[in-house]
């Protein structure tokens, strides 16, 4: 009765095992590093010279060489090319940052303005306000003196 394991099934089990121990250290594993290509030979040994004719098996070394050398030069095109994708999105969000807080510096001095000019509007309002009441305060003292001073 033997039963076939799904990847959930084994998944489920990876888990249940982790969790028994969960003092335990776990190996997570470092992330690949790039292949590496070694360098260009600076100095090539054992170039026929043009007396002498090539055999079969220089040619073989002169194929792997080959390939061994567009491999590596594809590499780098390709590494050049992932960096400026790399290079031109970094710009992009650089520019969206600076464009959402010109944005925002903006809105935000606009909205500051706005309540300043409520708060100068209140405080006049305000300062009206009491010289009404200060106004009308003083001219009933006025009237309450004439009263008391006519009596």
């Amino acid at each position: 009765m033997s039963r076939d394991f799904t990847a959930i099934d084994v998944q489920k089990i990876r888990v249940e095992k982790l969790m028994k121990n969960p003092d335990k250290p776990i190996d997570i594993p470092m992330r690949r590093e790039d292949k590496k290509f070694a360098e260009p030979p600076d100095f090539v040994r054992n170039i026929m010279g043009s007396s002498a004719g090539a055999g079969s098996g220089e040619f073989h070394v002169y194929r792997h060489l080959r390939r061994k050398e567009y491999a590596r030069l594809r590499h780098i095109d390709t590494q050049a090319k992932q960096e400026k994708l790399d290079e031109d999105f970094k710009q992009r969000i650089d520019d969206n940052k600076r464009l959402a807080e010109e944005k925002t510096a903006k809105k935000r001095a606009k909205r500051q303005k706005r309540k300043q000019k409520l708060r100068s509007k209140k405080s006049k309002t305000e300062k009206s306000e009491e010289s009404k009441n200060s106004d009308i305060d003083e001219s009933d003292e006025q009237e309450e003196e004439e009263a008391v001073v006519g009596n």
